[in-house]
């Protein structure tokens, strides 16, 4: 079979891991082959519940407006039924309350929107959805152990059932193509070293970022304040970060992070001490007049991993890999969601396009492009942070030049809504990071004053506007 993965070449594709990016990879998939098998390690709970192979589950998960425009076209329809459940929709920088270096964001009209909702609300609508389409499957409690096939094309996939009770054997799913959504913790490298091919190369990132989650019940409605939403922005010289969002009903979730060797803690008394070491008490203040509603939960996973299938090497026609499996980011930025619904979006563009073969080379190269801009903000970001180690840590030749200019940009972002507008379309995925050098924004960055900003934080809307 030539290697090929278009129309008419694809009979049964199965998707290893059935989180978001597994899911939307299923759903254009089944536009191409007659049947498509999602197998997924956990059993799915009936409602929107967390469950533990999402282990980021019980922490803030934001849904960017690139990820809201890809989801819309991949599920028609699909963010109004998200409203309409419950999830909150912020606008910035008009509803949230922002500080990030050393100052605070005029709350202009907001130019962007994003979902604060639950994560496992968002994927359980989205299995819905996916799930209703009668030619795709699902095969859940079990996990992918191994390829079938060999260096040259993979098969299918070795399957094993998990849980008490189960028999354990490997068991074979033949497949004429095998998509990798496993997450971070994807073990493809081991599965390709099974059938005699070779592993990518793997580009890393980490700041040694933690951080702890804890859901409140909200203070008291207080006509001084009108925000939905805090963050304080860690910078070089100032590596905490708070953040506090809406889920709904009332609740929110406070994220506190910090660096290796000062990990924030689980312990729920340090929690709260822990508030005190933001820039600002405005966070801690928030959190003295909230109702705490959970535990604290921590997670560590936050370093930026790239695998780079797109360099040479000897590996197999039919196998693909796609979101964190491919590239994952420091979870901080908020750009997971979005990237797996933009890579489905780069599958569906890739696999129909009537130009050009849809061989797995070029497949892999178009799910990595759409990985692209997300990752140079992330790992460009990170590659700034005190004690910053892997091999994408080194800065290149342009970061000098970038670094000098990006910062100019944000000097002006937070009170110029010339520079801040696109700013934040460029860091919502709406729009090129190019958009940033347009002739209007060059201008005033290059030349233009870094504008006034509030001196405290603007609690209310109209705060701060007379400096502009």
């Amino acid at each position: 079979m030539a290697d090929e993965l278009g129309p008419r070449r694809t009979r049964h594709a199965v998707v290893v891991g059935g989180s978001l990016a597994g899911l939307l990879a299923a759903r254009v998939l089944s536009e191409h082959a007659e049947r498509v098998t999602v197998v997924e390690r956990d059993r799915y709970p009936v409602e929107a519940d967390a469950r533990p192979g999402v282990p980021q589950g019980r922490h803030l998960h934001v849904l960017i407006e690139g990820g809201q425009r890809a989801l819309d076209e991949l599920l028609p329809g699909f963010m109004s039924e998200l409203h309409a459940l419950g999830a909150p929709k912020v606008g910035v920088p008009e509803d949230m309350v922002q500080w990030q270096n050393g100052q605070w964001f005029v709350r202009t009209p907001a130019t962007a929107h994003f979902f604060t909702g639950p994560r496992d609300q968002l994927e359980w609508l989205v299995r819905q959805r996916v799930f209703a389409d009668p030619r795709i499957e699902r095969v859940e409690g079990t996990e992918a152990v191994g390829l079938i096939g060999d260096s040259a094309r993979v098969r299918g996939v070795l399957l094993r059932e998990r849980g008490a009770g189960t028999s354990k054997e490997p068991y074979p799913l033949e497949a004429d193509l095998v998509v990798d959504a496993s997450g971070r913790s994807t073990r493809a490298a081991d599965w390709l070293a099974g059938i005699g091919a070779e592993a990518p190369h793997e580009e890393t990132l980490d700041t040694g970022l933690a951080y702890a989650t804890r859901m409140y019940r909200s203070p008291a409605e207080d006509p001084s304040v009108d925000a939905r939403g805090y963050y304080l922005v860690p910078n070089p010289s100032h590596v905490y970060s708070g953040v506090v969002l809406p889920l709904g009903d009332g609740r929110h979730l406070v994220t506190l992070s910090g660096l290796r060797g000062d990990e924030p803690p689980t312990d729920e008394k340090l929690f709260e001490e822990y508030a005190r070491k933001l820039p600002h008490p405005v966070i801690s203040e928030w959190m003295a007049k909230a109702e705490p509603m959970s535990p604290v939960y921590g997670f560590r996973k936050t370093a930026n991993i790239r695998r780079r299938y797109d360099r040479p090497g000897r590996r197999p026609a039919g196998f693909l890999a796609t979101g964190d499996a491919l590239c994952s980011f420091n979870p901080i930025y908020g750009q997971g969601m979005a990237v797996a619904a933009l890579s489905a979006l780069a599958l569906r563009k890739a696999l129909g396009d009537p130009k050009r073969a849809a061989t797995t080379r070029r497949v892999q190269r178009a799910l990595l492009d759409a990985s692209q801009q997300a990752w140079d903000i992330s790992a460009g970001a990170d590659k700034k942070m005190p004690g910053a180690v892997g091999d994408a840590a080194r800065p290149g030749a342009a970061d000098r030049f970038k670094g000098w200019y990006l910062r100019r940009v944000q000097e002006r972002a937070a009170g110029n809504p010339a520079v801040g507008a696109p700013f934040r379309a460029a860091l919502t995925l709406t729009a090129p990071l190019t958009a940033l050098f347009a002739p209007a924004v060059l201008r005033e960055v290059l030349f233009g004053p870094v504008p006034r900003t509030p001196a405290e934080p603007p609690l209310l809307r109209g705060e701060g506007r007379d400096a502009l």
